[in-house]
């Protein structure tokens, strides 16, 4: 059965098979100023079991890297995925899918470009914070 993905604002759609590399939470600096967040999870998908099933033209991609493309929707921003084009495999945004893969992150990489502004060291709430 396959699970399905989309961008923000739902004009890029896609389907994957199964993830076929483990999940990792990314904290390199490059993906802390891509993805405006602390660090960003991702998992590799063959492109045999990736699709892009809505949207394909509204895909832009920048080389943020030599070789290395990041892939967002032209409309909302959203990075859906990444790629380096002779890799049988695509770099999976998780944060896109729309239903849970079943699988866990395995590791933390490049935690030597964390920021201490940015650790979670402060209280958390399931949702507001009380008196908001």
């Amino acid at each position: 059965m396959p699970f399905k993905g989309s961008c923000l604002c739902g004009r890029v759609e896609y389907e994957i098979r199964q993830l076929d590399m483990p999940i990792g939470h990314f904290h390199c600096a490059t993906c802390r100023k891509a993805h405006a967040s602390a660090y960003t999870t991702t998992a590799g998908v063959l492109r045999s079991h990736f699709k892009i099933t809505r949207g394909t033209d509204d895909l832009n991609g920048f080389e943020s890297s030599p070789g290395k493309f990041r892939r967002f929707c032209r409309h909302c921003g959203t990075h859906v995925f990444a790629e380096r084009p002779a890799q049988p495999h695509i770099i999976l945004r998780l944060a896109t899918l729309d239903e849970d893969p079943g699988e866990r992150p395995a590791f933390h990489i490049w935690t030597s470009h964390d920021v201490d502004w940015l650790k979670p060291e402060c209280p958390s709430y399931p949702e507001w914070q009380p008196g908001r």
